[in-house]
């Protein structure tokens, strides 16, 4: 099995500790990592080790709860001593450490007590300030809950922080030809989030470096995988070469080495073999099945009839979408801009003008794929359009207001992540938006306010707009007319022509005009299935019966304003049908039980309709 190449984060960790005096380690720093042999340990192991390697003489680790570790009684007893000049020594002073066997002082965790943040900083200043003494790497572990609010902090956190800022500005550059190539004393602050501490400390100020933990690539999560091959408890057994291979390092983007390890755990405690979807999803979502494995040959190849049931004249934007379904179902979906699985399912584009059935095919679309229409989560981006609205959907930084509630877009996908992301009126959101999408439609994931990671590969997103709508005039060239238009808008006006090219030309979807009648009566009829449903729920009326249920519809769209589409159906239908309808109930209510289990009919006279009941 080959090795991994050393990741980048080491070499530049490397190279940092030889220049610097002062180092912000951040990322993924609570996990497993690989070390320059490629073997997997924990990252504080790792750590240690590559700075005994650089020539450190001590690695020492201080958290404000867990005091010192990582240097014997004796080691600690002599720096402390050599580092303090004489008046400041006290007599007596009882650091509590166990004795230790010679073994055990040269564990990494040898040596462990409790010491006050400010005692810690000065004795640091004084290694660092004298080249004389054995040089130390200084690790402050959680070094982001050192601080408290970064942009306020207590006189204390400023007296610490001034020790540090001091230490650092004094500390001499070692330049003689033999010292110039050997590591000088070293400040380094573990953190999940470098923001997390106060700027003061690092910005601007050059004997700073930073280095960023990232989460494993595709190389060390293969690594990682093979290792455990004979381990997971899987259907087939993922080996070099094989396409299972493939999907599951696929599959495990954005997991850590440690979640990994967890997998094969979960994997064991099955009483039968998973196959590798079922694993994923169950340790993702807590269930084997995820409705992607639900959509299967039978169910697809209906979807267009199943779509036409609810959504009226719009044929070829339904043959759209089942495009679009299907290169999601042979695993085809973003392979124009990625190889890689963890892209949203699909990305749509509707265009066209109000109500013809954008809204309607995006919830049929999300009862189709999810058995539920309640999984279509529709943003209004009108409430979008201004500078910071991004801060709405992922949520505040930390330290403004909001930051404990989270973003609206990222909890909603954690707390569903088999949904339809509805974005209506894409074009009125602010441009700073944008940004959002295209990482969510490039890489499948967004980090929030909270530095979560949320996972967008489970989604299918919907953008909708009427871009064009006021200009273009019902006939033959409206559908690619309104395509022209939206390219237009994305690269001439917003000057975003990458967002359109991740969504897809071939995935802009563009609506009909509701001009024929034939529609409009098909969407009223629609719209009467409803009715009837709620009428037996709420009265228990059996039925809503015409005379000639066409007739009375026709005469009913008769009066719609066509520009407003299927909306203006829905309004025509509550001023001819449902008000008048609502008046009779609320006139009979004084004998309600009247209505058990009869129908009620429904008489034309022209075009006004009266009720009676059978």
């Amino acid at each position: 099995m080959n090795k991994p190449h050393m990741s980048e984060w080491l070499g530049d960790l490397s190279r940092q500790a030889k220049l610097r005096r002062g180092i912000v380690i951040s990322g993924n720093v609570n996990n497993s990592v690989f070390n320059q042999e490629g073997t997997q340990k924990p990252f504080k192991h790792v750590l240690n080790n590559t700075f005994e390697k650089l020539g450190f003489k001590h690695v020492i680790h201080y958290s404000r709860v867990g005091g010192i570790s990582g240097i014997s009684q004796e080691n600690w007893s002599e720096l402390q001593l050599s580092s303090a000049p004489p008046s400041e020594l006290i007599e007596g002073d009882d650091y509590d450490f166990d004795d230790e066997t010679p073994d055990e002082k040269q564990q990494a965790d040898a040596g462990q007590t409790e010491l006050t943040p400010q005692d810690f900083f000065a004795v640091a200043q004084r290694v660092m300030l004298n080249a004389n003494l054995p040089k130390v790497a200084f690790i402050i572990d959680w070094s982001n809950l050192l601080f408290g609010q970064v942009n306020a902090l207590s006189e204390q956190e400023r007296g610490w922080l001034s020790q540090l800022l001091q230490n650092l500005r004094d500390s001499a550059d070692e330049m003689s030809h033999t010292e110039i190539d050997k590591v000088q004393s070293l400040m380094v602050f573990v953190c999940e989030g470098a923001n997390k501490l106060p700027p003061q400390l690092t910005v601007g100020n050059p004997q700073f470096g930073e280095v960023v933990v990232p989460l494993p690539n595709r190389a060390e999560r293969q690594q990682a995988i093979l290792g455990l091959s004979t381990t997971f408890n899987l259907e087939e057994r993922p080996i070099i070469g094989s396409r299972l291979l493939e999907d599951f390092v696929d599959l495990t983007d954005s997991l850590t080495l440690r979640e990994i390890n967890q997998l094969a755990r979960l994997s064991r405690q099955q009483q039968e073999a998973l196959s590798l979807d079922a694993l994923v999803s169950l340790y993702r979502y807590g269930k084997k099945e995820s409705p992607w494995e639900q959509l299967n040959y039978d169910k697809l190849k209906d979807v267009e009839s199943t779509l036409q049931q609810r959504v009226k004249g719009q044929d070829e934007a339904i043959k759209l979408v089942r495009k679009v379904l299907v290169r999601a179902f042979t695993g085809l979906s973003g392979l124009q801009h990625s190889a890689k699985s963890r892209m949203p399912k699909g990305a749509l584009f509707f265009v066209g003008p109000t109500g013809v059935g954008k809204t309607e095919l995006a919830k049929s679309l999300a009862s189709f794929l999810f058995g539920d229409e309640d999984a279509c989560m529709r943003f209004d981006m009108s409430e979008f359009n201004h500078e910071h609205a991004d801060q709405r959907l992922v949520g505040a930084p930390p330290g403004y207001v909001g930051y404990e509630e989270g973003g609206q877009l990222t909890n909603a996908v954690k707390k569903r992540p088999f949904s339809l992301l509805l974005f209506d009126e894409i074009e009125k959101a602010h441009p700073r938006i944008l940004d959002k999408f295209l990482q969510i439609l490039e890489d499948g994931r967004l980090t929030d306010g909270k530095g979560e990671t949320v996972n967008f590969s489970d989604t299918f997103i919907v953008f909708t707009s009427n871009i064009g709508a006021s200009e273009i005039k019902p006939g033959e060239q409206a559908l690619e007319q309104f395509k022209i238009h939206v390219t237009k808008h994305f690269v001439q006006e917003l000057k975003r022509p990458e967002l359109l090219g991740r969504i897809g030309e071939a995935n802009i979807v563009p609506f009909n005009f509701m001009t024929d009648s034939d529609f409009l009566v098909a969407i009223a009829k629609a719209k009467l299935e409803p009715l009837k449903i709620r009428l037996k729920e709420k009265w228990g009326i059996s039925d809503l019966i015409f005379d000639n249920e066409d007739k009375a519809l026709t005469t009913i769209v008769s009066q719609v304003d066509k520009t407003a589409g299927g909306r203006g159906v829905l309004n025509a239908m509550v001023f001819a049908l449902f008000d008048p309808l609502a008046e009779f109930l609320f006139e009979s209510l004084s004998d309600s039980t009247s209505f058990n289990g009869r129908p009620i009919r429904v008489v034309q006279a022209g075009k006004n309709f009266d009720f009676e009941v059978d």
